[in-house]
């Protein structure tokens, strides 16, 4: 009996100390769900072990790195304190300027960062800035520059796409006219739902809410909700 209550205890200061670790990680704000269970947050914090022992591994920094992970360019890819980048995510950090992923982001499964399309032209780059994440399935093409501000959330399959094909002549294949860059951007504190494509040239201005299925392409002011193909101002946030 003695023995069973010594453990229940060793169990619940385990717990404890995994949510005051958790906040650590996530900061103040965050918190647990309260119908978690101690072993539930046990699990949770065990997976996370893991994961954070690949990260030390094989990144040598403070990382929550899933499995299947492939990443090129290591040299080139700057990544803050505590990001996580899930199951079997790739990034070819290929480019003429630093990845920059900062603090606290998050990159879901299956996602793709890629930062130059073609060896005919180096592209510009990646930059997300604290506390931002990418959903599942999602692809970062940035050979023009994509850059997302902080604290920016977003759904499943978005992708970015900052290249355009030229196709003004009738003579030459398209595919032979070349490209335009002209960069994404999106400001902070915006939410982007999921299946929502960037086309390039975009930029989204901070606190704005982009409606999941949106084609997006313009410029488009702060504070505004946009959807619809193509994406348009439906309301202004007041």
């Amino acid at each position: 009996m003695l023995s069973i209550r010594k453990g229940l205890i060793r169990f619940l200061i385990g717990s404890f100390m995994v949510k005051n670790i958790i906040k650590i990680v996530k900061g103040n704000q965050f918190t647990l769900d309260s119908d978690l269970s101690h072993f539930d947050v046990i699990l949770l914090a065990l997976r996370y072990f893991i994961m954070l022992l690949r990260g030390l591994i094989f990144l040598r920094r403070k990382v929550f790195l899933g499995c299947a992970v492939k990443i090129s360019k290591k040299n080139n890819l700057q990544l803050g304190r505590w990001v996580k980048i899930s199951d079997f995510v790739n990034i070819d950090a290929l480019a003429k300027s630093p990845v920059l992923i900062g603090d606290n982001c998050s990159i879901g499964d299956y996602s793709r960062i890629e930062c130059t399309g073609s060896v005919q032209k180096v592209g510009l780059g990646f930059r997300m800035g604290a506390g931002s994440g990418i959903g599942a399935f999602s692809f970062v093409g940035a050979a023009g520059g994509v850059e997302i501000g902080e604290n920016v959330i977003m759904g499943q399959y978005v992708s970015f796409h900052s290249e355009n094909h030229v196709f003004d002549k009738l003579d030459i294949p398209i595919k032979h006219q070349g490209v335009t860059n002209k960069g994404i951007k999106v400001g902070q504190d915006c939410w982007v739902g999921s299946k929502v494509t960037f086309l390039d040239g975009t930029i989204i201005g901070c606190g704005s809410v982009v409606a999941a299925g949106a084609v997006v392409s313009g410029v488009f002011p702060d504070n505004v909700i946009i959807g619809g193909v193509p994406a348009r101002i439906i309301k202004y946030r007041r």
